[in-house]
């Protein structure tokens, strides 16, 4: 039997390649870290912007807020109620008048799908002041009905068109569905002085 036994004091190691190795994967952490911390800095960056722009919204909105109730409190006056008054009023003459029941089945009549009606229709203002149609539509299937909230949400005179309820009529052969959209009108456009 053979064996092999050094008996040098200092046996030899391969240091410049062990060195190597460390060294590049050092450099590698070092990068990776590096590359990590640039990332966690320009996030940060970017969050204190965000949080400046929030705060300067939320700075003008308060001022705004200020401006309403001073202008609120000042039209309830005593003094002041029958300009508010005759102010709503007239407000409400311009939001009527704004509205066109010709131009809405107009509208309608361009996105209604074949054998479906309009059963009834009711405009009104919604809390936000903007037009809301409301209206019931009948028909012989539920897809008639989901095809004209498709073509209405396509429409640049429709948005936020939904099917608020489904009734069956007449032994189930008419289905009627209450469907509700907030109506954009075409924008008035003046009339040249002196033009016909």
């Amino acid at each position: 039997m053979r064996l092999d036994i050094n008996l040098a004091s200092q046996p030899y190691q391969d240091a410049g390649n062990f060195w190597v190795r460390w060294g590049l994967a050092l450099a590698g952490v070092f990068i990776v870290t590096a590359a990590l911390a640039a990332y966690t800095t320009m996030q940060c960056v970017q969050a204190r912007r965000e949080q400046a722009d929030i705060n300067s919204i939320r700075d003008k909105i308060a001022a705004l807020t200020g401006v309403e109730n001073n202008a609120r409190s000042f039209l309830n006056r005593p003094e002041n109620r029958d300009t508010r008054d005759r102010s709503e009023f007239l407000n409400d003459l311009f939001h009527h008048k704004a509205f066109s029941w010709t131009k809405v089945f107009e509208d309608l009549e361009q996105v209604m799908p074949a054998h479906l009606h309009v059963v009834s229709i009711h405009p009104e203002l919604d809390s936000d002041d903007e037009l809301e149609i409301k209206l019931t539509v009948a028909g012989e299937s539920r897809d008639r009905a989901l095809e004209l909230v498709r073509k209405m949400e396509d429409s640049r005179r429709f948005r936020q068109t939904a099917i608020n309820r489904e009734n069956a009529q007449g032994g189930g052969q008419e289905v009627q569905f209450d469907i509700s959209a907030l109506y954009v009108p075409e924008p008035i456009t003046a009339s040249p002085q002196g033009g016909k």
